[in-house]
C-alpha cells in the first residue's frame, strides 16, 4: 500500500529498544514538525480552500500526538530532550528543484509530506510488531493508522492539484530517490534514522 521501494530492516526495532528515551524525543519533534507543515500549507496556500479545511484538523491531530508522546516521556521520569536534525528529511527535500509555479511548489511539498508520512507509518508498524514494551508497541500501532491516513491525504491532494500522470511519475521518482537515502539509514534510534 505504501509503495516504499526499500523496506526498513525489522532489526532496526532492536536499535530503538536500546534507547527508548531517544526515539520518544525524536518522535515528539516529528509530530511538532508535522503540525507545522500543515500550518505552513495553510499560510502559504490559503486559496486552496479544501486543503485549508483538511490541514487545520491535521495540525491539531499532530499536536495531540505530540502531547501523547510527551506524556509517555514524563510518565517514564524523563524530560523532553532537544530537537535533532532530521538527516532523512534534509536529504529528501533536495530531490525537487527550487522554484516553479505555485502549483508545482504545492505539489512538491505535498509529495514530500506524503512520503514522510508513509515512511513514518512503516516505521511505526515495525515498532508495533517488534518492541517488547507492550505499552509502546500498542501506542505505535495506533499511530500507524493515523500516519497511513495522512500519507493518502497528502498524495490525494498532490494528484488533485497537479497533472495526475506527471504527479504519479514524480512520485515514483521520489520513491526511488528515497530508497537510495534509506540505504544509509536504519542504524539510529530515530523515527527516520
Amino acid at each position: 500500500m505504501l509503495g516504499l521501494k526499500l523496506p526498513t530492516d525489522p532489526r532496526w526495532a532492536t536499535i530503538v529498544e536500546k534507547n527508548i528515551e531517544e526515539i520518544l524525543t525524536d518522535h515528539a519533534f516529528c509530530e511538532i514538525k508535522a503540525s507545522a507543515t500543515a500550518v505552513s500549507l495553510i499560510v502559504t496556500f490559503p486559496e486552496y480552500t479544501d486543503l485549508v479545511e483538511a490541514m487545520a484538523p491535521l495540525a491539531q491531530e499532530e499536536m495531540d500526538h505530540f502531547k501523547q508522546v510527551h506524556k509517555l516521556i514524563t510518565k517514564r521520569g524523563w524530560v523532553l530532550g532537544r530537537d535533532r536534525k532530521d538527516h532523512y528529511v534534509n536529504q529528501l527535500v533536495k530531490f525537487f528543484p527550487k522554484g516553479g509555479s505555485r502549483t508545482t511548489q504545492l505539489v512538491h511539498r505535498l509529495l514530500y509530506a506524503a512520503l514522510i508520512e508513509a515512511r513514518s507509518c512503516e516505521r511505526f508498524k515495525i515498532l508495533s510488531e517488534n518492541l517488547q514494551d507492550e505499552e509502546l508497541a500498542n501506542f505505535f500501532g495506533s499511530l500507524m493508522k493515523s500516519e497511513a491516513g495522512h500519507y493518502t491525504l497528502f498524495l490525494k491532494f498532490a494528484r488533485k492539484y497537479g497533472n495526475r500522470k506527471e504527479v504519479d511519475k514524480k512520485w515514483e521518482e521520489l520513491l526511488k530517490f528515497e530508497a537510495d537515502i534509506m540505504k544509509n539509514l536504519g542504524t539510529k534510534e530515530t523515527v527516520h534514522g
